[in-house]
Parts: C-alpha cells; sequence; structure tokens
C-alpha cells in the first residue's frame, strides 16, 4: 500500500483505504497575497523516528479532534522524498524536531503549505516505499498518533510508483484552471505596481541563526515593512506574494508578479554561512545563466531547492534556468534590473552594511520573469550575530526600507528618462 487517506473510527488503528494521489501543485491566487487561514484546533506536539535502514517509522503525536482526520501519503523522486498531506495543523514541535535523521529518514519538516493544509517532507537516504500509514487514537495518557512505516526499495520500483501517482492524479484530481486576473485598462494604467516576495514561507523556513531567528519570519517583517513604505510613497502600488506564513512555488511567485503586470520584482531574502569567518552585509543579486562566483552558485542552488523542501513534484519544472534566458526579450529585462541593482546599492549603502562584493549574479529561478526587472535582496547574513541583531531592530528596518523607496525612485526616474515612450503595460509614469 503506497499511497493512503485516513478516516475515522473509534478507539484503535486505523488504515487508510485506496490509493490517492497527490494533490496539485500549491500555488497562490495570482492577483491577490497568499495568506494563511484560521488557526487549527488540532496540534502536532511532537514527531520522532525509529528502526533502522530496513524499516523506518515515523510517529506524530497529534491533540485534538482527530476522528475524522484524512491525510494523503505519496512519493517524490529526484529527490527521494514521502510527503504526507493534512488539513491545517498547528505545529508545536521542540526546535530540533526533524533535524536529524535514522533508518532510511535523513531529516523532515512540517509546516502550513497552503491556506487550510499542512504538510510533512521527509527526506530519504535511499529509495523507499510506504509500507503502512495508519492513525492510533488516544488512549489513557498517549496523544493520537499519526504512525508512517517506511521500507526500503530500490530506485525502479520507487520511481514507478511515482510516476503511477502522478499519472493517476491527472485523471482523478486534475490541477484547477487560474482564474483569469483583472488587467489594468491600456489607457488608464495607473501607478507602477512594485512586486515584494518575501522568501520561503510555511513549511520552508529558509536559514535560522544560531540564536533561533527564521529567515521566513525576518523577511516577512520587512517585506511588510516596505510595502507599507512604497504605498504610502503614492508613487507605487505595492503587493506582497504572501503577507503570512504560508508556502509559495518558486514559479507561483513569478505568475503572481505577471499576472499583477509588476513594473518591478523584489524578492527578500537572509542566507546563512556554515563557516561564517566574519562575513555579512547585504547583498544584490540579478539573473544570469553563468553565476558571478562560487559563492553565488552555491546560494543559488540553495534557494533553487525551495519547492523540494516544501514537497513540489518537480517532474514537470524546467530542467535549466538558462533554457530560459535564450528568449531574447530577457536582454532588455536583464538591463534593467542590472540598472536597478545598482542604484539600489548606491542607496542601501547609507543604511546599512553591504557585503564587500555587493552586486552577484546566479540563476534563480525566482527572477526568471522574461518581461518584469527582479532583483534578489539579501539583507544580510543569519550566521553573523551583527546581522541578526540589525535585521531584528526596528530602526533599520525602517533605515533600509527608506533606502529601498528611494532606490526605486531614482530607478523609474531611470527608466522614464531613457525610454520616454515606452509603453503603457511596462513603465507607467508616475506622478
Amino acid at each position: 500500500m503506497l499511497v493512503l487517506l485516513g478516516v475515522g473510527q473509534a478507539q484503535g488503528a486505523r488504515a487508510a483505504q485506496g490509493p490517492v494521489a497527490p494533490p496539485a501543485t500549491a500555488e497562490p491566487t495570482v492577483t491577490q497575497p497568499a495568506t494563511a487561514s484560521a488557526p487549527s484546533t488540532l496540534t502536532a506536539s511532537d514527531a520522532r523516528l525509529a528502526g533502522d535502514d530496513k524499516r523506518t517509522r515515523l510517529i506524530v503525536d497529534l491533540h485534538g479532534p482527530v476522528n475524522d482526520l484524512n491525510f494523503r501519503v505519496f512519493v517524490l523522486s529526484d529527490p527521494y522524498r514521502v510527503v504526507v498531506d493534512l488539513p491545517q495543523i498547528e505545529f508545536g514541535m521542540p526546535p530540533e524536531t526533524g533535524k536529524h535523521g535514522r533508518g532510511v529518514v535523513s531529516a523532515y519538516r512540517f509546516g502550513l503549505i497552503a491556506p487550510g493544509k499542512s504538510r510533512i517532507v521527509l527526506d530519504l537516504t535511499e529509495p523507499a516505499a510506504v509500507d503502512k500509514s495508519f492513525l492510533l487514537d488516544a488512549l489513557d495518557d498517549q496523544p493520537a498518533r499519526l504512525v508512517i512505516d517506511l521500507v526500503k526499495t530500490d530506485r525502479a520500483a520507487f520511481l514507478r510508483t511515482a510516476a503511477s501517482q502522478r499519472s493517476s492524479d491527472m485523471s482523478a484530481h486534475p490541477q484547477p484552471s487560474q482564474p483569469s486576473p483583472p488587467l489594468l485598462p491600456e489607457n488608464q494604467p495607473g501607478l507602477p505596481v512594485v512586486v515584494v516576495d518575501p522568501g520561503h514561507g510555511g513549511i520552508d523556513m529558509g536559514a535560522t541563526s544560531k540564536s533561533g531567528e527564521q529567515e521566513k519570519t525576518i523577511v516577512l517583517e520587512f517585506a511588510k515593512r516596505l510595502a507599507d513604505k512604497i504605498n504610502g510613497s503614492g508613487r507605487y502600488r505595492a503587493v506582497l506574494t504572501r503577507d503570512s506564513d504560508t508556502f509559495i512555488t518558486l514559479a507561483g511567485r513569478v505568475q503572481f508578479a505577471r499576472a499583477n503586470r509588476a513594473s518591478l520584482f523584489i524578492s527578500v531574502h537572509a542566507d546563512t554561512l556554515h563557516d561564517p569567518f566574519g562575513v555579512r552585509g547585504a547583498t544584490i543579486y540579478t539573473l544570469s545563466d553563468r553565476a558571478s562566483d562560487a559563492e553565488s552558485a552555491r546560494y543559488a542552488e540553495q534557494e533553487n531547492k525551495a519547492d523540494a523542501i516544501a514537497g513540489v513534484d518537480l517532474a514537470s519544472e524546467p530542467g535549466d534556468v538558462a533554457d530560459i534566458l535564450i528568449d531574447l526579450t530577457r536582454r532588455e529585462t536583464k538591463s534593467f534590473s542590472n540598472g536597478f541593482a545598482k542604484v539600489l546599492i548606491d542607496q542601501f549603502q547609507a543604511a546599512a552594511t553591504l557585503n564587500k562584493n555587493p552586486h552577484r549574479s546566479a540563476g534563480f529561478k525566482v527572477l526568471t520573469a522574461p518581461d518584469i526587472p527582479s532583483v534578489l535582496l539579501e539583507l544580510g547574513y543569519l550566521s553573523s550575530r551583527d546581522d541578526v541583531k540589525l535585521l531584528t531592530s526596528d530602526d533599520w528596518r525602517n533605515r533600509a526600507a527608506d533606502a529601498v523607496v528611494t532606490a526605486i525612485d531614482g530607478f523609474f526616474q531611470q527608466r522614464r528618462a531613457n525610454q520616454p515612450a515606452a509603453s503603457s503595460g511596462s513603465v507607467p509614469a508616475t506622478p
């Protein structure tokens, strides 16, 4: 039994019935920021692994109503993963939960994947099959438990299972069509739209400092502050890809910006290094098919794994960012992106410490909109105590956000000066 759905019965073990294909990839509603739904009454308080490399068991302690709890279990390949989808759950796990593996599981993570929906993703050391999946009701002083049993298998069998699930999903659970976003009238373009993209979110925590600060939270706080200041200027309209702790795919972020006819896209992040050696400061990244340096290549590879971290099926994703760069229309966009990066560096250095090499480039998937100038603003390093102190400072956030708004002003001034006859859909004139 490889993919299972659990439904409640009173007292005892409750196995799932029949194969259920994985759900469609979570995407945001294209014209609205992704927002979490109301808190769940179901809580996961702890999780642990047991067994060895032949049979490994995941046990999750649950508190709250589980009688009608539905869950899906499926596998994804390259990399090998087992994914458990659940209704929205409040995760109150100890801080180290999931960071250490056992048996065929190297690590696991959990969190909100979409409004009303939570996910657990198990990274596998080798191919494994889901042997059993069931719920145990609470008994005496023991909480209810979700149990997933994994057994070792081979790559060929694993790939057959993943392909079968994907094929079943296409017929039983077709991808819902995205609504057509309302477009601004051609003769009334309105204010230029700036999409601010807080990186990571939900199940994808991003980097974590030694003192426990999470990248997904830090960048969301800054992005909200930046969006408020952009909107407060009255010269632009800022739109957030997410305004709460939820996950959005990399492609979904790009789609969101294009659907909102953005004139500028700013993705906000914060990195960490295992061996920092005093490295700190803000860095601005732009898109390139060839990384400017080894560190940029490492960082892009890390950030491009966000979908895999969240348990997204990568089979239909483009294999190489370089393939997208072949489009000649990207050349002008790349030039504008580099121009904004330079203006942003000039303004940001007065408000924040810059990395010694502040402008870098690599193949970041989140920057691949062919018609929108895009940058990735790395606020600093969570591996640096000095940077963490700044990034969590209200005063610093204000100064840094002001610097970004000033850079946005400079960017649009340059574009109006260089392209006085720009089309209305691309660079609307500011008041």
